[in-house]
C-alpha cells in the first residue's frame, strides 16, 4: 500500500491531481479527532477503541492525540500494536476465545482485562491468569448475549453466554479474587438505544443471580456510522441512553462504564475512491475496487449510500440516479456490491464513484486476490 504525503484539501483534489487508476483510501485526521471527542465528551465513562476495525498506525496516533486512553484488542498482534505505540494504555483483551499460548503472551505482555463467555474458556484463564499483575487487580468479564434487536448482525451467533450461565461465570471470578465485571455487545451498525437498555437491565438480572457487585459495565461497540444519506447516527440519544439506564437499573451499585467503538470512531474519517473501469451495455458497473478490497464488508452490511460520482476533472455529476448493479474488478462472479447501487445516470468510464463513511474493515481487509487490490492511502483536510 503506498502512502502520498502531500496533504490535499478533498477527495476532489486528490482525484484532480493524481488521476489514480488504483483505488485510493483518503483519511481526514481531523474528523477522527473530532469523532474521538464527540465520544469522549458524551459517553458517561472510558471510551476504548476497537483496533480490529482499522489498526493502522495512523488511526491509533490520532486517537491517542484526541484523548483515548483504551483499547479493545482481539490478538497477540494487537496487543503489541498497542504497546508499542501507546505503552500506558489499557489494553481489554475481549476476544472470548483464545489458544492456551495466545493467553500466555497476552499475560506476559501485562494485559489485565479479559473477557469470557465458557465455562471452557473460563478454566483456560482461571490456570494462566494471574489474579493480580504488578500490584492491581485482574478483570475477568463475563460476556452474555440476548436476541439482536437494531443491528445490521449478531454477535451473538457466535460469541456471548445466556445470562443464567454469565451469572454462574461471574459468581466463579469472583470467588476467585479476580475484580469482577460484565461485557456485551448489541450487534453492528445498531441505531436503536433501546438495545443498550435491554442489555444494562439484564446485566443487573445477572449480578443479582450471582450476589455479585460488579467493577465495571462494558457495553460494546455497535455504534453506528454515518452509512445513509440524510440519516446521521443519533450517537447522544445512545449515550444518554445507556447514562439513564444504568442509574436507574442499579442505583447506588452502578457499576463504571466502558465502550469500546471501533466504526463508530473510525468509519466516517476515510473515504475511498474507485474508478469505473467500464460500464457494460449502459447498464453494469465495474469498478476497480470490490469485495476482494476496501469494500469486503458490503454484501454482509449492505451497501453504503454516501456515494459521491466525479468526473476525471474532479467535477460532480449531479444528473439523474438510477440503480445500477456494481462489479468489482476481479474475475470473480461473488465480486460484486449487494442489491443495487443509485448512480448517475450519466456515468461513464474513467468517473470517480467515492464511497464515504469507508474507514471501517476496509484497509484491514483488503487482499490482492487476481493481482488487484494495490491500495493507495492519502491524507486531506476535509471529505467533502
Amino acid at each position: 500500500m503506498g502512502h502520498n504525503k502531500t496533504v490535499w484539501d478533498n477527495p476532489a483534489d486528490v482525484i484532480r491531481n493524481l488521476q489514480p487508476e488504483n483505488p485510493v483510501i483518503v483519511f481526514a485526521p481531523t474528523v477522527l479527532q473530532e469523532r474521538a471527542r464527540r465520544f469522549m465528551d458524551g459517553f458517561p465513562g472510558l471510551v476504548t477503541y476497537a483496533v480490529k476495525s482499522n489498526p493502522e498506525e495512523v488511526v491509533v496516533q490520532n486517537l491517542l492525540s484526541a484523548g483515548i486512553r483504551g483499547f479493545d484488542v482481539a490478538s497477540p498482534a494487537e496487543i503489541d500494536l498497542i504497546g508499542r505505540l501507546a505503552p500506558g494504555a489499557a489494553r481489554h483483551y475481549h476476544n472470548p476465545v483464545r489458544a492456551s499460548f495466545e493467553i500466555t503472551q497476552a499475560v506476559r505482555a501485562g494485559v489485565r482485562a479479559w473477557s469470557v463467555d465458557s465455562d471452557s474458556e473460563l478454566a483456560k484463564l482461571f490456570a494462566q491468569v494471574p489474579v493480580e499483575i504488578d500490584g492491581k487487580g485482574v478483570e475477568i468479564s463475563p460476556r452474555f448475549k440476548l436476541p439482536v434487536l437494531g443491528a445490521i448482525y449478531d454477535f451473538g451467533s457466535k460469541f456471548g453466554a445466556a445470562p443464567e450461565a454469565a451469572a454462574e461465570m461471574l459468581k466463579a471470578v469472583a470467588a476467585r479474587g479476580y475484580v469482577p465485571s460484565l461485557t456485551f455487545h448489541p450487534g453492528t451498525q445498531c441505531v436503536d438505544p433501546a438495545a443498550w437498555e435491554s442489555y444494562i437491565s439484564v446485566a443487573r438480572d445477572i449480578c443479582d443471580q450471582a450476589g455479585v457487585k460488579i467493577r465495571r459495565l462494558n457495553v460494546g461497540g455497535g455504534f453506528p456510522s454515518y452509512r445513509v444519506v440524510g440519516v446521521e447516527p443519533e450517537l447522544e440519544a445512545i449515550f444518554d441512553r445507556i447514562g439513564e439506564t444504568a442509574r436507574t437499573v442499579f442505583g447506588d451499585d452502578k457499576p463504571e462504564l466502558v465502550c469500546e467503538p471501533g466504526r463508530g470512531l473510525c468509519a466516517d474519517a476515510f473515504s475511498l475512491i474507485t474508478r469505473v473501469k467500464a460500464v457494460r451495455d449502459g447498464s453494469s458497473v465495474f469498478l476497480n475496487d470490490g469485495v476482494y478490497g476496501g469494500l469486503a464488508e458490503l454484501p454482509v452490511v449492505g451497501n453504503i449510500d454516501r456515494v459521491q460520482v466525479l468526473t476525471p476533472a474532479g467535477e460532480p455529476r449531479e444528473d439523474e440516479r438510477s440503480g445500477r448493479i456494481i462489479f468489482g474488478p476481479t474475475c470473480d462472479s461473488v465480486d460484486r456490491l449487494p442489491g443495487e447501487l443509485g448512480l448517475p445516470e450519466t456515468i461513464a468510464e474513467g468517473d470517480y464513484v467515492i464511497f464515504h463513511g469507508a474507514g471501517a474493515y476496509s484497509t484491514v481487509t483488503n487482499t490482492r486476490f487476481n493481482g488487484f487490490g494495490e491500495l493507495l492511502h492519502a491524507t486531506v483536510m476535509a471529505l467533502e
